[in-house]
């Protein structure tokens, strides 16, 4: 019953991160027209706002990792174990999957549709490992420190920086990248895209869990 508890919160928190994600984005784009700056900033605002909730929510049930990377970076230096995060992947990516196509059905567009939206340069890979990279060294920085209540609004600011100091706009998160393809929309990444974006948030994830053990060499710390 704990572990149907557990999957469920990954489901239903990944499902309305993308959704808040993607949603917001699409209301962006409709609110603000051709100013991209505004619109980045109203995604951005959403995104930080939802995410915090979505933490605070689902935090005390799943940890609220609504992302593979963490869950797996869990097992490594943290007490996540390794059945708990492949059970997880399936939940995060069918949610993310889902809230994709809920902001596409709130805003009367095309359920099933493939965004064009192709971002795979050298810059918003490197990026992406950035993003991915500081995401884990914030939470479990923090979770070293005795910090943990104080992770879901860290994390919530550190994604709404990285939307602006990152040239990809911090997907930091193979899940989300699969949701967002699934709409053609503000905040889409093409299929020929996602590939490229995964493996440079894996190679983020692992140059984080190096930093940590480094850091942190003695102590177990909890996700």
């Amino acid at each position: 019953m704990n572990r149907l508890r557990e999957l469920s919160a990954e489901f239903i928190g990944s499902a309305l991160l993308t959704a808040i994600v993607i949603g917001s984005g699409i209301a962006a784009q409709q609110l603000s027209p051709n100013q991209i700056g505004l619109e980045l900033l109203e995604n951005t605002a959403a995104t930080v706002a939802g995410l915090y909730i979505l933490i605070n929510v689902f935090g005390p049930i799943s940890g609220a990792h609504f992302n593979p990377i963490v869950s797996f970076a869990d097992v490594v230096i943290g007490k996540n174990t390794l059945n708990r995060a492949l059970a997880y992947l399936p939940a995060q990516v069918a949610g993310c999957a889902l809230g994709a196509l809920t902001a596409n059905a709130m805003f009367a567009l095309p359920l099933f549709q493939l965004s064009t939206h192709h971002r795979a340069t050298s810059p918003h890979l490197l990026s992406e490992t950035i993003a991915t990279a500081g995401l884990l060294l914030v939470i479990f920085a923090l979770s070293k420190n005795g910090g943990e209540q104080k992770i879901a609004g860290s994390v919530a600011s550190y994604i709404g920086a990285a939307y602006f100091f990152t040239s990809s706009t911090s997907f930091a998160n193979p899940a989300i990248c699969v949701g967002r393809m699934l709409s053609n929309t503000f905040a889409g990444i093409a299929p020929s895209s996602v590939p490229a974006f995964i493996g440079a948030e894996i190679i983020g994830g692992v140059l984080a869990v190096l930093f940590v053990k480094f850091l942190f060499p003695e102590k177990t710390i909890n996700a």
